[in-house]
């Protein structure tokens, strides 16, 4: 199955992937060859950097480990494809624009049958690939267009509905990892992945809170985050599977997080 990553906090810090390595860490089949992408925010846009090939054997790989963007919220995701062609319209983390802000959307999981089971409403945005994940997607942007019109955009409590109520019908369909952001809230939703080797059940998101940004450095296989100062400021890590020794929580399944500039401020079992 795919990677996930995600890294909010208030201070900016130099999130590189050693993509080579990070493209390993799923376990011994150096899982995910199919391609892998990164949004770093700024203000309310974000660089999204994608590429439809394996990071191994990659060129502009070695440019965005020594890059230098700074950013508050980076979500990263690496593809073992399932449905749809290697292609750049289908690698993550998709991006669309919408009230005025970028939304950034990454999946790991299998939604068979997604298009039946969640039709789309024809409106003139649709989705570029063939991938689950995308159609997903774009799901989750009509629920949001849905409660503008309602009013509702800015009730934080509605749109944690919006979204735990996505999440759920996405679980009917089958496993649904997911993180999503416009730049200012992160949603992160647990579910289940399997396993490799022995295609078990297990955890699909883990999470790890930082408490001061001098605390908050890391090396680890494939990932290294250096703070821009020493600004006291919280941060959060999310992962497909812990990237350090340290005491990563496994989340339950059907999960739901919502996070800003580092601090955790709902969690909601959808």
């Amino acid at each position: 199955m795919c990677e996930l990553f995600a890294y909010s906090s208030r201070v900016p810090a130099r999130v590189r992937f050693a993509f080579r390595e990070f493209a390993r860490h799923g376990g011994p089949h150096a899982a995910n060859p199919d391609g892998w992408g990164a949004a770093y925010f700024d203000g309310v846009d974000a660089h999204v950097l994608r590429e439809a090939q394996p990071a191994l054997s990659s060129a502009f790989v070695p440019v965005l480990e020594k890059h230098d963007f700074h950013s508050p919220l980076v979500i990263a995701h690496i593809r073992r494809a399932s449905r749809g062609p290697v292609a750049l319209v289908n690698t993550q983390p998709f991006s669309r624009e919408l009230f005025g802000r970028r939304h950034i959307f990454a999946h790991n999981g299998d939604l068979p049958d997604i298009d039946r089971a969640l039709p789309l409403a024809h409106t003139p945005h649709r989705p570029m690939g063939q991938t689950d994940s995308e159609h997903a997607f774009y799901v989750l942007m009509q629920a949001l267009i849905a409660l503008d019109a309602a009013g509702g955009s800015d009730d934080l409590k509605r749109r944690i509905e919006v979204v735990s109520g996505f999440a759920a019908r996405l679980r009917a369909i089958g496993p649904a990892n997911f993180l999503f952001t416009d730049g200012d809230l992160l949603f992160a939703h647990a579910h289940r992945r399997l396993s490799h080797p022995g295609n078990t059940w297990v955890p699909g998101l883990h999470l790890l809170l930082r408490e001061a940004a001098s605390e908050h450095q890391v090396r680890a296989s494939g990932l290294h985050i250096q703070g821009r100062d020493d600004k006291p400021a919280p941060a959060v890590l999310l992962a497909s599977v812990p990237l350090t020794p340290e005491p990563w929580e496994p989340l339950p399944e059907n999960t739901v997080l919502v996070l800003q500039q580092g601090r955790l401020i709902a969690r909601v079992n959808s």
